[in-house]
């Protein structure tokens, strides 16, 4: 059994909202799946911090999430800024049992985990709040990663955060989410939401005592990469 991580899948099976436009992303479901398929095993879990699918709602994501349950391992997914389909955990959980995809699992306020780890996360925000409701919305998702960590924590678990947006990029760096991490000792995070020009300012590395790693579908060349 071994763990993975992959954000932006930006799946659009069943909407019309084409990826190959941008560079690098010419026949990225194919490679997806090949990579997945031939990198993760069934026993295996793969956290995946948002950017899932293009719908709207529920049911135009659907053919996504089909997608997405057919693939090996366990799949933990958390929410990304274009994940429109988001409802409530109650109204995600019955999607999931009224369509059979068993291999899928949330991640929301909440933690998961595996082995001696605690797999935990959340959205994040952009790191601006001149704006107050961008200051209530990164307060709320602070809020919400704590929780988050504090569960897999009384478990007596070492906890890894995932996250869609970057906590930090370039010299810019998010203190609400930062802080959070530092009061828990968190020395993993993973994030994605970055693309394109944007991954030259990425952070991937060391910095105040957290490893830092970018796992933007396109920077991984659309392969899941092995956290543990």
């Amino acid at each position: 059994m071994a763990l993975f991580a992959i954000a932006d899948l930006h799946l659009s099976l069943s909407v019309d909202k084409p990826m190959n436009i941008f560079s690098g992303w010419d026949s990225y479901v194919e490679k997806l799946t090949e990579n997945w398929e031939n990198t993760v095993s069934d026993e295996d879990i793969v956290v995946i911090p948002g950017d899932i699918s293009w719908g709207i709602d529920l049911k135009e994501a659907r053919a996504d999430f089909e997608y997405i349950n057919r693939l090996k391992g366990k799949k933990i997914i958390s929410k990304g800024n274009h994940d429109y389909w988001w409802q409530t955990m109650a109204k995600l959980n019955n999607f999931l049992k009224e369509n059979g995809f068993d291999t899928i699992s949330f991640l929301h306020n909440n933690h998961y985990a595996y082995e001696k780890y605690g797999i935990c996360g959340t959205r994040g925000w952009i790191n601006d709040t001149e704006a107050p409701a961008d200051a209530k919305v990164l307060a709320r998702e602070a809020q919400r990663l704590e929780m988050s960590i504090a569960s897999a924590v009384k478990e007596g678990l070492e906890p890894v955060v995932f996250l869609h947006y970057p906590p930090v990029y370039g010299n810019d760096c998010n203190y609400d989410i930062l802080d959070v991490m530092y009061k828990y000792n968190v020395r993993e995070c993973y994030y994605g939401h970055l693309h394109g020009k944007a991954h030259k300012n990425a952070v991937c590395g060391e910095r105040d005592g957290i490893n830092f790693h970018l796992i933007a579908g396109d920077f991984l060349e659309f392969c899941p990469l092995r956290v543990v």
